[in-house]
């Protein structure tokens, strides 16, 4: 995949187009953000953020996305990104990144909460089980 010039920062991570109602999960904010509008929106209150992609990696309909970022505070942050396409557009998207935290309140009116049941995806601490 090459370096398409996508107008979404998620989409230059990803290397490909967003859906128009792809939804975009943060399993560390329980948010969900739905809609590639309002995936734009989100990012554009993250003036002076840098990144650079590590490696990206596709395997049917699935594209893995190794990045870092500086949110403008000079602390480099890990993270990956899943995407699930169909028919070459991202429809899902999954983010992991740090530790789970409040969102911030300005994004209330621009996410949902992200259903996170306990047997599902991302298991509650007492649905965890001793290694």
């Amino acid at each position: 995949m090459g370096e398409p010039a996508h107008s979404t920062r998620l989409e230059r991570i990803l290397g490909v187009r967003l859906s128009e109602d792809a939804v975009r999960q943060w399993p560390q904010s329980g948010e969900l953000i739905r809609g590639r509008s309002r995936i734009a929106d989100v990012e554009s209150h993250f003036v002076g953020l840098r990144l650079g992609v590590g490696r990206r990696h596709s395997c049917g309909n699935t594209v893995v996305v190794e990045w870092s970022t500086d949110y403008g505070d000079g602390r480099v942050y890990r993270n990956v990104s899943i995407a699930e396409l169909d028919n070459g557009t991202a429809v899902r998207v999954t983010d992991y990144w740090g530790e789970p935290f409040t969102p911030p309140v300005w994004r209330q009116t621009l996410a949902e909460s992200l259903e996170m049941p306990a047997d599902g995806t991302w298991p509650t601490a007492d649905a965890l089980t001793q290694d």
